[in-house]
């Protein structure tokens, strides 16, 4: 469900069709390819032609370089078969990373938030998630706060949508200026998202953490409420499907079940994409 690939503006390990051959070698059934700097919608269904026996989807991430909070550059990715909108991840206010040391993206002025002073979504928002929910989009909130994505999430169950995803829940604030503790993901998951825990924080990298919090999370939150991903594709990480097989030996050898595992890796991301 999250997967980072070439070309892009950083150095990653493989290219989309590399990661999608070497997803169908480890006998995974579908991928979701995420760039912060385009759509990747059209790469999605040229992978896909190319390696038949593996879905994948494309998404965008609501950053400047992909026209940031626009209606209409989410509406053409949607058009183009775009499955998953993430709002703001580098280009998020509550990112605080000036440059980003695994892609070399460049923060730009002051972020993008969702919400105006009085803490009220701006009207550019709602025009898009009248899209997420006109083309039955996963919506995921990408970088932000915990206060925008509450916010977010509220007016996404009131307009009907629902596909949600928290991203990063689980990760420590290095990075962010505001994260999600226990009972925020607990919170977010009972309105009906689906909290998304992945394994690039729990790599030895400059945002490590203990993967017992991520165990926590996912004991508090329950099961039937979230998704596991691997967030890889950097130069420097495991390739994604790689980092999929880690993360759930590591997750069986602290305590999660194999029951739980076939809800986060493949019944709850299968909903959400719609595979049957």
């Amino acid at each position: 469900m999250h997967v980072h690939h070439g070309p892009g503006t950083g150095e990653y390990r493989m290219d989309a069709l590399d990661t999608a051959r070497h997803a169908s070698q480890m006998g995974m059934r579908a991928i979701v390819l995420k760039n912060h700097n385009y759509n990747t919608a059209p790469l999605a269904a040229m992978v896909s032609k190319l390696v038949p026996d593996v879905k994948v989807f494309g998404s965008i991430c609501l950053d400047y370089e992909a026209g940031g909070l626009n209606f209409y550059a989410l509406e053409a990715s949607a058009k183009l078969g775009a499955r998953v909108v993430w709002m703001p991840t580098y280009s998020a206010s509550n990112w605080t990373a000036e440059k980003d040391s695994v892609t070399g993206a460049i923060i730009k002025g002051e972020g993008l938030s969702i919400l105006n002073s009085e803490d009220k979504l701006v009207p550019e928002v709602i025009k898009i998630l009248s899209l997420v929910k006109e083309y039955d989009m996963i919506l995921a909130n990408g970088h932000l706060s915990p206060i925008e994505t509450f916010v977010l999430v509220e007016e996404a169950v009131k307009m009907g949508i629902a596909k949600l995803v928290i991203t990063h829940a689980h990760i420590i604030p290095v990075k962010f200026e505001q994260t999600f503790n226990l009972e925020d993901q607990y919170r977010l998951g009972q309105m009906g998202a689906f909290i998304e825990y992945g394994y690039f924080a729990l790599l030895p990298n400059e945002i490590r953490e203990d993967p017992q919090n991520v165990i926590s999370g996912i004991k508090s939150v329950g099961a039937e409420h979230c998704i596991i991903s691997t967030d890889l594709g950097q130069y420097d990480n495991p390739p994604a499907a790689e980092g999929m097989r880690m993360f759930i030996a590591l997750l069986l050898k602290n305590g999660i079940t194999r029951d739980e595992i076939e809800l986060m890796a493949k019944i709850n991301p299968a909903k959400l994409l719609g595979i049957d």
